[in-house]
């Protein structure tokens, strides 16, 4: 029997390869990744035709009292920032996490700030 922890983290990875086989960003449409850590989120607008990081936007930047606010703040400045080298349009990758929670508030915030997808 497998350790608890191995198994979540194998049923997180095998939810990103399989949403990462119909999530691509090309150019006039890149990917807004997110990657979360025990402590801080990360987003970044990636062209995978390129395999370059557009942009790129993390909480350690932002000063807000929750998480929730933090991962609001995070899509905001994201899309500012997009928003800055005339990128509108993306497609969201959620990085296997489930779509509640910082992941949900950060697209909610790109929204706002925004970003279409």
């Amino acid at each position: 029997m497998k350790n608890k922890s191995v198994e979540k983290r194998e049923k997180k990875e095998r939810r990103h390869r399989r949403s990462r086989t119909r999530v691509v960003g090309v150019g006039s449409r890149p990917r807004l990744s997110v990657f979360r850590s025990n402590r801080h989120l990360y987003a970044q607008l990636i062209n995978d035709d390129e395999g370059r990081t557009l942009v790129s936007a993390s909480s350690k930047e932002i000063m807000a009292k929750s998480e929730g606010e933090k991962a609001k703040a995070l899509g905001k400045m994201i899309a500012q920032k997009a928003l800055s080298k005339k990128i509108k349009k993306v497609v969201f990758d959620r990085g296997g996490h489930f779509y509640a929670g910082k992941v949900k508030a950060l697209a909610e915030g790109a929204r706002e700030g925004g970003l279409s997808f």
